[in-house]
This record gives structure tokens, C-alpha cells and sequence, in this order.
């Protein structure tokens, strides 16, 4: 019974990680280098994450400022971002490159209230795929006869618990996130 709690667990805690990258890359109103965890630059035929080419950083609420380690690289990640099709407009100055956050409009701002409900309604899909399949675990070893009915029962509601727990934090993530776009 442990190994099968250890297990929801696991990947109960692994999807609500997921949802908080998920999140992160959801645009708000202010300057977040979150923004660009989903960009990846082509160098030498490697792809590779900005923040492990540049420095990002938030120099005023409205804008990020990213400085590469290696200048020749700077042309390159700016194609990177304008790529990555996200709606950032990157302006290469010099050694560094940066990035204007325009304000949202309402319409922009519901899209992503509407993103974040989405991604959130994902994490609860799966945490209760997991749920399932713990269950169904469960019950094939009580009908192989490794595990009694009451501890099936208890197994059951240790992951009924560990479920609920999980959809509150990840419905509490998104009411988090959505309080963070409608900030103006």
C-alpha cells in the first residue's frame, strides 16, 4: 500500500510543477523573465534556453533586459524571440536586447484568464488519472490477494484525500495567476 501512495504522490506533486511552469509562461502586465522559459536559440546546431545564454532581467515593471554572456550571440537570440511567435517584440541595442511589455487590453487580458483556467483544468485531468490508476493498482493486488479489502478501502481514501488536496492547490495556483493578470 505504501509504494502505491508514494507513487500517486509523486505524480500527483509532478503535475502541479508542471502547472506552475505552465503558468509562469502566461503573460501578465508586468515584466516577468518567465516569459521567455519557453524560447529556445539555435547555437552550433544546439538548442539551448536563453537564461543559460544571458543574464534576464527586469530593470523597470515594464520591461526585461537580456544580456548575453557571449555578445556575438545577441542578434541570434533576438531572432529566437521574435520566433517564438509570443507576442514579444525584441529590440536589439548593441550588447543587449530589450524587451517592451505593452499594457494588456480587457480582450488580451480574458484570453488569459481563460489560458490559465484551461491549463489548470489539464492538471486536474491528470490528477485524476493518477487517482484512477492508484485505484485500479489497489484493486488488481486485492484480487491477487496481496492486499485486504479494508486496506483497499484505506488505500481508496488516502488517495481520495491527496486528490482533493492537489485540485485545491492547483485551483489555488490559477486564482493566484488570474489575480496577477487583472492587476493593471
Amino acid at each position: 500500500m505504501k509504494e502505491i501512495i508514494e507513487q500517486v504522490k509523486a505524480k500527483m506533486a509532478a503535475a502541479i510543477e508542471h502547472l506552475k511552469e505552465e503558468l509562469k509562461n502566461i503573460r501578465t502586465s508586468r515584466a516577468n523573465p518567465g516569459m521567455l522559459d519557453s524560447v529556445s536559440v539555435d547555437i552550433a546546431g544546439t538548442q539551448m534556453r536563453i537564461k543559460s545564454l544571458a543574464s534576464i532581467t527586469t530593470p523597470e515593471p515594464r520591461l526585461l533586459l537580456i544580456t548575453p554572456f557571449d555578445r556575438s550571440t545577441t542578434s541570434t537570440i533576438g531572432k529566437a524571440i521574435e520566433r517564438a511567435n509570443i507576442g514579444l517584440t525584441p529590440i536589439v541595442d548593441g550588447n543587449v536586447i530589450r524587451i517592451k511589455i505593452a499594457q494588456m487590453d480587457d480582450s488580451m487580458r480574458k484570453e488569459m484568464v481563460k489560458l490559465c483556467h484551461k491549463r489548470t483544468e489539464e492538471t486536474k485531468v491528470t490528477i485524476r488519472n493518477v487517482r484512477r490508476d492508484g485505484n485500479e493498482l489497489g484493486r488488481k493486488k486485492k484480487s491477487s490477494g496481496e492486499m485486504a479489502e479494508d486496506v483497499l478501502k484505506k488505500l481508496e481514501k488516502n488517495i481520495q484525500e491527496m486528490t482533493d488536496k492537489s485540485c485545491k492547490e492547483a485551483d489555488d495556483l490559477c486564482e493566484k495567476k488570474e489575480k496577477e493578470i487583472s492587476t493593471i
